[in-house]
């Protein structure tokens, strides 16, 4: 079922602000997916259609498989699931270094897991400018 990331209705956004564990899932330079558990955060009011945030490690495969994908980003989905219940964002993703930047991600991250993660000075956030969000909610 296809929704508006800007407008998305209220049953799909509080699914958003549940605690739910995600998939990530990035393109390799062979094209090939690679899919990774991660938590994730949803901002509908962000960017011009909508931001989805991750927070992560500089060195990890999936900021590499983001960068690979050259200076306009990687397309890329994020997804949860419960029971019958699933939403996914789709959108293009770049990465984010900027102090500010981060700061916010981590303070979005701890208000919907309800933790703050540890400092981490390789922290980056891989955004994500939302162009189609699906699910049944």
């Amino acid at each position: 079922m296809a929704i508006d990331p800007r407008h998305p209705d209220a049953s799909y956004l509080s699914f958003w602000r549940e605690y739910h564990m995600c998939t990530l899932t990035t393109p390799r330079p062979d094209g090939s997916p690679h899919v990774v558990a991660v938590g994730v955060t949803y901002d509908p009011e962000g960017g011009e259609r909508g931001v989805a945030r991750v927070i992560t490690n500089k060195h990890s495969r999936k900021v590499a498989n983001v960068l690979a994908a050259g200076p306009e980003g990687a397309r890329v989905a994020v997804c949860q699931v419960d029971k019958g219940r699933w939403a996914t964002l789709e959108g293009r993703a770049t990465i984010r270094t900027e102090p500010d930047v981060v700061a916010d991600a981590v303070a979005r991250y701890a208000a919907r897991y309800e933790r703050t993660p540890a400092p981490n000075p390789d922290r980056v956030v891989i955004e994500i400018a939302l162009t189609r969000a699906m699910g049944r909610a």
